[in-house]
């Protein structure tokens, strides 16, 4: 039997950039799954403040403080992060070091307010739905500035040694930068329903 090429690809490059990456193709996947986790939680949040008697359920009203500190931060970090999808695109080693530091940063400063919001709601996990569902809603969130935030210090980490050369590292840096917005964007709903709703 005899094989003929179908088509010669081997002048395509060995990786690609956006949807051009599986890379790519698995973080899309990933922020599909994780958005529909958070559309079910939120389903549930609203359904509990459809069915209760009374909204927060024998707790105050959460402060503003802390929560509207951590919106402000993951919306500041918008403006760093897509500089550094531009400097990923235009392969700029020394910028996107430059953004990774900064990124980490933008990463940990919410962490720190998030331990105050929990407390800001005056309420724990495990004192009523009312509780659950908050506690849930921000140990989500909470999870995925982590997640993201261990990607960014990976990815500093490569980008200062000799794994700064692969021309890859640089799409890698690039789907971060997709999955913060997604990590951002996620956060506005959730601030909406945790602070916006009890106040109605």
């Amino acid at each position: 039997m005899r094989h003929r090429k179908a088509l010669d690809l081997s002048a395509l490059p060995m990786n690609g950039t956006g949807s051009a990456s599986l890379t790519w193709w698995g973080t899309l996947a990933f922020m599909l799954i994780e958005g529909t986790g958070f559309a079910v939680v939120i389903g549930t949040y609203l359904y509990l403040v459809s069915v209760a008697p009374e909204w927060p359920l024998r707790a105050p009203l959460p402060e503003w403080g802390p929560g509207s500190g951590v919106t402000l931060l993951l919306l500041l970090s918008l403006v760093p992060n897509m500089l550094l999808s531009r400097w990923a695109a235009a392969r700029d080693l020394r910028k996107v070091r430059l953004g990774l530091l900064l990124m980490a940063c933008f990463g940990t400063a919410p962490l720190v307010l998030r331990a105050w919001e929990f407390a800001a709601f005056g309420v724990s996990w495990d004192s009523n739905a009312y509780g659950s569902v908050v506690w849930l809603l921000l140990g989500l969130h909470t999870t995925h500035i982590i997640t993201d935030l261990g990607e960014t210090y990976v990815l500093a980490a490569l980008m200062f040694t000799r794994h700064a050369d692969n021309p890859r590292r640089f799409g890698d840096v690039e789907d971060g930068v997709l999955y913060w917005n997604f990590v951002v964007l996620t956060w506005l709903p959730i601030y909406a329903c945790l602070y916006g709703i009890p106040r109605l």
